[in-house]
C-alpha cells in the first residue's frame, strides 16, 4: 500500500500538515505513517548531564504518537489506515530511513510557522528534507488546508535542459491521480530568461506534456517568485509544482535561494519533484 510519510512535533504548523496528509490519503487510498523524532536533552553545564534517558525518550515519544494516532482514528471513522514511529536522531535522517523502507508516494511537512522559532525550524527542515529526499516532498504552509482537494496544479518551468531535469511520469501520474487541470508557469523579465536554445526546449515541454493538455502562462515579473506566488493567488491554484535542479542552483529560477523563497513564501502547498523522476 502505498503511503504518505508525516514528519510531527505535534505543534500547531504539524498538526496542520497532519491534517492536510489525512484528507490527501482518504482521496488517494493511501495509508498514513506519522514519524515522530527525538533527541537527547543535554544540561548545559561544566559537565553535560543527559535530563532524560532513551528509553524515556521514547517511551514518551510512542505514547504522544498513539494519541494522535486515536484522535485520527476517531476523526476519519476508521476508514483510514495510520501507522506510527518514533526514532532516536534528526528529522532528516528518519524521513531518510523510513523512505528506503516504505513505498512512499509523499512526505508531507510544514514550511512555515507564525513566530521567528518556527519558520527557522521548519524551513530548515523542510529545505533539507527537499534536497536529500528522492521521493516528493509537500511542504504545506501554515494555514492552507486540503478543502475541496486540488483541481488546478502549477508547474514552475524555466524551459531549460528539458529532455533531462523533466520528471514527466511523475509530474503524469500526480495530475492524473488528482484527475486536476495542469497550468505551467514560466516568469521572465524582459527576455532575460531566453537562451539560443529557449525555443527548442519549449517545443520539447510542449510535446512532453502534450497528453495533458496543459494551459501555458507567459508572467511578467523581475522577481520570479512573486510572479508565482501573485498568479497562484488570482488564479486559486491548489498545489505548485517546482523541479530543483540540482546542477541549475547558480543561476535562474532553481537557484538555491530562489527555491528557498518559493518554498517558504507560497501561501498554497509546493510539491518538489526531482529532475528525471
Amino acid at each position: 500500500m502505498k503511503t504518505i510519510l508525516v514528519p510531527t512535533d505535534f505543534s500547531p504548523v504539524s498538526n496542520n500538515a497532519t491534517q492536510y496528509a489525512v484528507s490527501m490519503a482518504l482521496s488517494l487510498k493511501a495509508d498514513v505513517l506519522l514519524l515522530h523524532m527525538y533527541e537527547i536533552p543535554i544540561a548545559v553545564t561544566d559537565t553535560p548531564i543527559m535530563l532524560l534517558s532513551v528509553d524515556e525518550l521514547k517511551e514518551n515519544a510512542e505514547q504522544k504518537l498513539l494519541e494522535k494516532k486515536r484522535e485520527l482514528e476517531a476523526q476519519t471513522g476508521g476508514h483510514l489506515s495510520i501507522h506510527t514511529e518514533a526514532l532516536l536522531g534528526t528529522v532528516t535522517d528518519g524521513l531518510d530511513e523510513v523512505a528506503g523502507k516504505k513505498d512512499v508516494l509523499a512526505v508531507i511537512m510544514g514550511s512555515t510557522g507564525s513566530s521567528a522559532v518556527e519558520r527557522t525550524l521548519f524551513g530548515s527542515n523542510t529545505l533539507t528534507a527537499i534536497r536529500h529526499l528522492q521521493v516528493p516532498v509537500i511542504c504545506v504552509p501554515e494555514g492552507s488546508n486540503w478543502s475541496g482537494g486540488i483541481t488546478h496544479i502549477g508547474l514552475a518551468a524555466d524551459f531549460r535542459d528539458v529532455q533531462d531535469t523533466l520528471p514527466s511520469a511523475a509530474i503524469h501520474d500526480w495530475v492524473n491521480k488528482l484527475n486536476a487541470k495542469l497550468h505551467v508557469l514560466n516568469v521572465d523579465h524582459n527576455n532575460k530568461q531566453f537562451e539560443s536554445d529557449t525555443p527548442e526546449q519549449t517545443a520539447l515541454l510542449y510535446s512532453a506534456l502534450e497528453d495533458l493538455k496543459p494551459q501555458y502562462h507567459f508572467i511578467e515579473n523581475a522577481d520570479i517568485q512573486a510572479g508565482i506566488h501573485e498568479f497562484a493567488e488570482k488564479n486559486n491554484l491548489d498545489l505548485i509544482v517546482a523541479i530543483p535542479k540540482k546542477h541549475r542552483f547558480l543561476d535562474g529560477l532553481f537557484h538555491k535561494s530562489q527555491v528557498k523563497q518559493l518554498v517558504l513564501g507560497a501561501q498554497v502547498p509546493v510539491m518538489c519533484l526531482h529532475p528525471g523522476s
